[in-house]
């Protein structure tokens, strides 16, 4: 069926979603995913954490940035859910405090990729982050042990490097501090997989 055929979803399609599932519209198609297992969770607690610190909070990092958990963001006719997205602080939505989503793109997205969600996350959501011209895309995969950097460069993504297991990562946007990735890999990760991932 062409696209011009089959109705596109909508944010009425997301509020109708299961309470248990992370719904979103991507380019038009409903997707629901389950919620995170502990590993997915863990990974992304723990890169907010260090994130958040330096880059939020200005304990031993320069500050300058605001950063959130799983924000909803609408974008175009998009419904999009990042494992974590930050601002520059002079471009964050100061307006619209009482809302439970962002119109306005962040400028870093994280997705923490699993089973139910990496072919998405690889497709569907970089074309539409590249689309919104958000300039930092991380891919951290909590299964390989490893994160993946990428910079839109001139509406195309660019991978400006890849990183594993124990590296210590100096990466862009949040270079000034070095993240540690071995602390975002749940104890016993590498020899227990769970179901979902």
């Amino acid at each position: 069926m062409s696209l011009a055929a089959r109705k596109l979803a909508t944010y009425a399609d997301v509020l109708a979603a299961p309470p248990n599932r992370v719904a979103e519209v991507l380019l038009g198609e409903l997707r629901l995913s389950p919620r995170p297992a502990r590993r997915h969770g863990h990974a992304a607690s723990v890169l907010g954490m260090d994130i958040g610190s330096a880059f939020e909070r200005g304990r031993g990092g320069p500050g300058g940035w605001v950063i959130f958990d799983e924000p909803e963001l609408h974008l175009g006719a998009d419904v999009v859910v990042p494992d974590l997205a930050s601002w520059k602080r002079d471009r964050f939505p100061v307006s619209g405090a009482e809302e439970v989503y962002f119109t306005t793109a962040p400028d870093w997205v994280c997705e923490v990729l699993s089973k139910a969600t990496a072919r998405y996350d690889r497709t569907d959501k970089l074309t539409i982050y590249a689309r919104e011209g958000i300039p930092y895309v991380w891919l951290l995969d909590p299964v390989l042990r490893t994160l993946e950097v990428f910079i839109l460069d001139a509406g195309r993504w660019a991978l400006h490097g890849t990183y594993r297991d124990d590296q210590l990562v100096a990466a862009p946007p949040f270079e000034a501090v070095p993240l540690e990735l071995a602390a975002l890999w749940s104890p016993g990760s590498e020899t227990d997989p769970q179901p979902g991932e």
